[in-house]
């Protein structure tokens, strides 16, 4: 029997211990047992989610990670990592910034306003400074561009043109931009099969996840009165969900995935899980520890190797618990709620390939997801659509002040003023494509990535395919430790292709657009070469190659490369 337990059971003993204390002794003693017992608790929390090996690895590399960190403030390393980050600056520089005695810099603003056609020249002389490379329109890149075509562009152009100056802020001045995104986000409900449901644009994917966050953070707090929520992510989860987090104030239970399916660990997801409220009585005083695992999240598909997460099983553990499920669906958009109408659900080989699982609102336990309109549904840049199973918990995703000076402040998502033309934008890119456009993109772009995952599986060796992702990415991996896959990017990137590095484990991705389609035999070309050349021939020197390995090189590895970074949002801002 613990010692908690005996003085439960016998309060004399409690009385007793009391009478020997003053007033001031008593209080300290219960604020001293309230801090051991929430710290512990939350370290159990914390063990238990994670596990006691992982638990005993993370604590062992933050001790020497922070030993290294005191080394680098000797001043001779200090100086010797100074001087190659101060070189690392510069190369970033030279890859984004114009150099040259014919680049104007437009610093201060014209005397006299400028020409029509003197700005489109200006716009068209800084398209070339950066060299032919920059080019979108040679279609050598993964993802980024979501183009629809000309037509479409010039669709939306006249969107703009109509709508420039409207602001979804006053509904009351632009009534069609209010409607248009009421049945923007209509739309995309239905598609997700949830009629019934609520949701809002937002600027982006991002937006929309942290959309997510804030919402199941207000509703526990409400509901549930949770005020220290946690959340279970997998690890291949958008990183949003940590920009969310961080933002929020909100705990993180980062979930690995199996090796070969690229799923969701569930066991570590059932582990995770924790109780609303923990209740531990000390003689008459109670103390409430409120922190609780509040949503869970899943994709269909993932980022980084476009795989799909278990949403079935993941819903069935919301349920239970009565906690959110909310489903990553913004790279997924407008091509995974096509696969079943396109036929190519049920994968190949019998559906031990590929194989699309339920993830939208059908599936018991989900009750929000994220969907890009401007990617596969072709829309400009900048919206996005977050949805919810009902408006009522939409409603905690709102921000609203009657107590402001300027009046009453209300506002759907993270901005105030948005830009309308945005909206129409998108509208008018939906209405053009139709389902039966988005059905034909769907087909067209999923057959491309499966080309290219079947060639890879049969016909480079040295190379494997990440999982099996059922829609329109694809992340490969070398299968021997002496072949280097950031090095087969390096060649790639010299070959002109413009594709995204994953480490844990080390791989490259393309995803598939429509600009993928007339160079998929030269893209599995070029793979095939560049394999070759990273086996023969191996320059370490690659963005890839550097970048990730500097990652991995050490336990500080993670912070150097914050570093740089750090300077490359810096470069972004240098004229």
């Amino acid at each position: 029997m613990s010692f908690i337990q005996l003085i439960l059971q016998d309060p004399m003993i409690v009385r007793d211990f009391l009478r020997t204390r003053t007033p001031f002794e008593t209080a300290k003693t219960a604020l001293f047992c309230y801090v051991v017992i929430t710290q512990s608790l939350k370290l159990c929390r914390h063990v238990r989610a994670r596990g006691i090996t992982d638990s005993l690895k993370e604590s062992l590399s933050w001790t020497y990670r922070q030993i290294l960190l005191l080394a680098l403030k000797v001043p001779s390393v200090q100086k010797e990592v100074q001087q190659q980050m101060d070189q690392a600056r510069l190369d970033i520089e030279g890859k984004l910034v114009p150099q040259g005695a014919d680049v104007t810099r437009h610093l201060v603003l014209p005397d006299e306003g400028k020409t029509m056609a003197w700005i489109l020249a200006e716009m068209e002389k800084m398209d070339g400074e950066m060299g032919p490379h920059a080019d979108w329109k040679h279609g050598k890149l993964s993802g980024a561009v979501y183009h629809g075509g000309e037509d479409l562009s010039r669709v939306i152009v006249a969107a703009f043109e109509r709508y420039t100056v409207s602001n979804p802020l006053h509904p009351d001045v632009f009534p069609a931009i209010r409607k248009m995104e009421a049945e923007i986000v209509s739309m995309c409900l239905r598609m997700y099969n949830n009629p019934d449901g609520a949701g809002t644009m937002t600027s982006g994917g991002t937006e929309s996840i942290v959309m997510a966050v804030k919402t199941y953070r207000d509703w526990a707090r409400e509901v549930k009165g949770i005020t220290e929520p946690e959340m279970i992510v997998p690890a291949t989860a958008h990183a949003a969900f940590d920009k969310g987090a961080a933002y929020m104030k909100i705990k993180v239970h980062l979930i690995p995935v199996d090796p070969v399916t690229r799923k969701v660990n569930i066991k570590r997801v059932r582990r995770a899980i924790n109780r609303n409220t923990i209740l531990v009585s000390i003689s008459s005083i109670v103390v409430v520890v409120l922190n609780a695992v509040v949503q869970l999240v899943g994709s269909a598909v993932n980022f980084p190797d476009g795989n799909q997460d278990d949403i079935v099983v993941l819903g069935e553990l919301a349920a239970k618990h009565n906690i959110g499920l909310h489903v990553d669906c913004c790279l997924g958009s407008f091509i995974v709620p096509f696969l079943e109408k396109a036929g190519l659900s049920d994968g190949e080989d019998g559906g031990a390939r590929y194989k699309l699982s339920p993830f939208d609102f059908r599936v018991r336990g989900v009750t929000s997801i994220s969907c890009d309109t401007h990617k596969y549904g072709f829309s400009p840049k900048g919206s996005s659509v977050i949805m919810y199973r009902d408006a009522a918990l939409r409603r905690h995703q709102y921000y609203i002040t009657p107590y402001w000076t300027g009046g009453v402040y209300a506002s759907p998502s993270l901005s105030g003023s948005r830009p309308g033309a945005l909206i129409a934008g998108t509208w008018a890119a939906m209405q053009y494509m139709g389902s039966d456009g988005y059905l034909k993109s769907c087909r067209e772009i999923v057959s491309c990535a499966r080309t290219i995952a079947n060639t890879i599986t049969n016909s480079i060796p040295e190379l494997y395919v990440l999982g099996s992702p059922p829609a329109s990415v694809v992340a490969f991996g070398s299968k021997s430790p002496e072949l280097n896959v950031h090095e087969v990017g390096d060649a790639m990137s010299k070959k002109g292709w413009h594709l995204n590095a994953l480490s844990g484990p080390a791989a490259v991705h393309i995803a598939c657009t429509r600009l993928t389609l007339p160079l998929v035999d030269t893209f599995i070309a070029d793979l095939r070469d560049a394999v070759q050349e990273a086996k023969s021939a191996p320059s370490g020197k690659g963005t890839m190659v550097m970048l990730y390995g500097l990652g991995k090189s050490s336990a500080i590895g993670p912070e150097l490369v914050s570093e740089l970074a750090t300077m490359f949002l810096d470069t972004l801002y240098k004229a």
